[in-house]
């Protein structure tokens, strides 16, 4: 019985020959690549300004800092994310005030943010989970007025939709991922994008040590001047080598999408004849790129969800506990992170899990899951 992965990137000859043309150039760091990457992924999802960066962790980093989030502000984050979302508060010295999401979508929204907001709220990061886009403009109608800024924390939407545009454009500033399990990979790496001139300008200074001097200005330069550091900053870059795969995958986006959709279709058409199992699916404001496509085992199902997962595993189908609620790891258990109930949050992160979902994925692979999943909850 072959394996059948939760993730396997797409990728082929097109990377490897960009890759093999990065090298025959002999310029690999962040240089010419990095910067047609940033110019094609800001036209893409419609923003003025695209910064690329080593990871979407360092993005929400520099995004913090840009933004003025500094020592003793309060950050609203939801619980029910990838740590990396309470992580990157923490770094610039602020405190991650824990909301709790919509057990629908796993994602904020106004009236769980309200009931998180502190006098020392200065920022909300806004997750777009799983690639389901939250819903933007509720959000920055209750924040804006507060002066309270919304990021974007776009980490799985590359090629969701919302409101018609791309996710992420319709906030002052967003972080994406492009990590083996996004849909758009460069094997590690991240990008900021922001409407904000002064914003995207200071993040490509900090990004590399705030030199007031970029790599490719020294380069070009036979005598390079002295450089200055003008502020303490990062080694957060991405490669030319990085950038020469995102720019191939930035191409393959729309058909990585449109098979993605095709293949979410077939598993909510299989669960809708199945009690207690709930799949997610798009919400009323956009359209998701399934990123990670989540169910929810409802009590009544015959197992639950571990249940499920040891179903899976026994058939060689590798799926995952659903998306994790960080106010119980031990890095939060402990901490301050304020006192908005987290009830939903619980409930899904205990309740949920990722299947199996991938570009190349068979028609025989899928019903195999399906099939596994539908028989685990069958009563002897």
């Amino acid at each position: 019985m072959s394996r059948i992965n939760v993730m396997k990137p797409w990728l082929g000859e097109e990377e490897a020959a960009a890759l093999s043309e990065v090298i025959a150039s002999g310029w690999i760091a962040q240089g010419p690549r990095t910067a047609q990457f940033e110019a094609a992924f800001a036209e893409r999802m419609e923003t003025g300004h695209a910064v690329a960066a080593s990871s979407c962790t360092t993005a929400l980093h520099l995004a913090l800092i840009v933004a003025g989030v500094s020592p003793g502000d309060d950050v609203v984050v939801p619980s029910f994310s990838f740590i990396a979302t309470a992580n990157a508060p923490t770094y610039v010295g602020a405190r991650p005030v824990f909301a709790d999401v919509d057990p629908r979508t796993g994602n904020l929204t106004a009236e769980t943010v309200q009931a998180a907001l502190t006098p020392a709220t200065r920022a909300v990061i806004a997750v777009d989970q799983g690639g389901v886009p939250a819903d933007l403009a509720p959000l920055r109608a209750l924040c804006d007025p507060l002066g309270i800024t919304v990021l974007e924390d776009a980490a799985c939407a590359a090629g969701s939709r919302y409101a018609g545009r791309p996710a992420g454009a319709g906030a002052e500033i967003a972080a994406w991922s492009f990590h083996p399990r996004k849909i758009l990979t460069t094997g590690e790496g991240g990008m900021l994008t922001t409407s904000n001139p002064d914003w995207a300008a200071r993040a490509r200074t900090l990004r590399e040590h705030a030199m007031n001097l970029s790599a490719a200005e020294r380069s070009a330069s036979i005598l390079a001047p002295a450089e200055a550091y003008t502020e303490v900053g990062y080694n957060y870059r991405m490669t030319d080598l990085q950038a020469a795969v995102g720019l191939v995958q930035l191409e393959r986006l729309d058909a990585v999408v449109r098979r993605r959709r095709e293949l979410a279709a077939g598993y909510a058409k299989a669960f809708a004849e199945i009690e207690f199992l709930r799949p997610v699916e798009d919400p009323p404001w956009g359209e998701s790129n399934f990123q990670s496509y989540w169910i929810e085992v409802l009590p009544g199902f015959g197992t639950d969800r571990n249940g499920v997962l040891e179903a899976l595993a026994r058939q060689e189908i590798s799926a995952r506990r659903g998306i994790m609620a960080a106010h119980l790891e031990p890095a939060y258990r402990n901490r301050d992170t304020g006192t908005a109930s987290l009830e939903a949050t619980e409930r899904l992160s205990a309740g949920t899990l990722i299947l199996p979902l991938f570009h190349e994925m068979t028609e025989s692979e899928q019903a195999r899951v399906i099939e596994t999943v539908a028989a685990s909850g069958r009563k002897p």
